[in-house]
């Protein structure tokens, strides 16, 4: 649930229209291709990583719609791919475990500065590991999110006032 993402949004149009804007489209994201298309009464945007041959961090986004009177209720739920989570994961377990580890070394041994280090260390990698998913995985969470609500605008325009389609 670490790196799962829900969003809700509420958009002044049907469920079929918008839906009909999203369904068998792609988006470039970071030179990435993205495909949405509908699976089990939902929406699945999901990358093409079979042309990457680096090691990346990506999303699988679902869209579930649901209309309530005028409006459409939108829940965006971005989760990382199965395939991506052990890195992430390993990071975390161990700078917990090198923060426990601080802990005890500072309650047990009276060794201030050989905690502290670890300590800092621990942090450290923390802090640069969540920099690089800010600026990776959570990326693609935004951009997608960014694109799904884009798609909710109205398209035509008259007289700068924005008009249903």
């Amino acid at each position: 649930m670490l790196f799962t993402r829900i969003h809700t949004y509420y958009f002044p149009m049907r469920k079929e229209e918008l839906k009909s804007r999203l369904v068998g489209k792609h988006v470039q994201i970071h030179n990435l291709d993205f495909e949405v298309f509908e699976k089990d009464l939902k929406l699945s945007i999901v990358p093409h990583a079979e042309q990457i041959d680096s090691i990346k961090t990506l999303p699988i986004t679902s869209v579930v719609f649901d209309e309530e009177g005028n409006k459409t209720k939108v829940t965006v739920t971005s989760k990382m791919r199965k395939l991506d989570s052990g890195g992430p994961w390993l990071i975390m377990l161990f700078c917990s475990f090198m923060m426990l580890a601080s802990l005890f070394v500072y309650n047990f041994n009276r060794e201030p500065l050989v905690a502290q280090t670890l300590l800092g260390i621990s942090a450290s990698i923390i802090a640069l590991f969540f920099v690089r998913m800010q600026m990776g995985y959570f990326d693609y969470v935004r951009k997608v999110r960014a694109y799904i609500k884009s798609k909710a605008e109205p398209i035509f325009t008259v007289n700068n006032m924005k008009l249903a389609a």
